[in-house]
């Protein structure tokens, strides 16, 4: 079977964008077995309560959940194991850097195959208060409104 070119969206971690200011994305890959690449490619995958760690210059994906397949009998692994994520030595020392020293965290947001290829798209992310979710729910609300409007005018 040919890989497939281009991008194709797996899994998307939209609570990740309401409970963080992403300052910066990332590429890197994810190491994963056979089993669970098939069940990737399914898009049985859920980013949701997921997070990332650097331990030991290494970079770790915790909390993202594969389910596993179904034809994958003694194959398949647990399903909320930790993923090895590729990335180079150097990216890995200055995303370490930013997590100790300027109180960010990484945050898995998006998983897609990139030319057959399973990728993450890593966010380098800062917490919000409550009153920055409260202030950019009533931003989308009134680009809604403002949409809508024009939309309308234009009729």
């Amino acid at each position: 079977m040919p890989h497939q070119k281009g991008i194709k969206t797996i899994a998307q971690n939209r609570k990740a964008w309401h409970d963080y200011f992403v300052e910066d994305k990332v590429e890197c890959g994810v190491v994963l077995f056979g089993t669970e690449v098939k069940s990737v490619r399914q898009g049985r995958v859920n980013l949701k309560e997921s997070w990332v760690r650097v331990h030991n210059g290494e970079v770790w994906a915790e909390g993202m959940h594969i389910s596993p397949y179904e034809q994958g009998n003694q194959f398949n692994r647990d399903p909320l194991r930790m993923k090895k994520l590729l990335l180079h030595k150097a990216e890995i020392r200055k995303l370490d850097a930013t997590v100790t020293k300027q109180g960010y965290t990484l945050i898995p947001l998006e998983l897609y195959l990139k030319d057959g290829r399973v990728k993450m798209s890593l966010g380098i992310c800062r917490g919000k208060q409550l009153h920055d979710k409260r202030d950019s729910i009533a931003k989308r609300d009134s680009d809604r409104e403002i949409q809508r409007a024009l939309r309308n005018r234009q009729r």
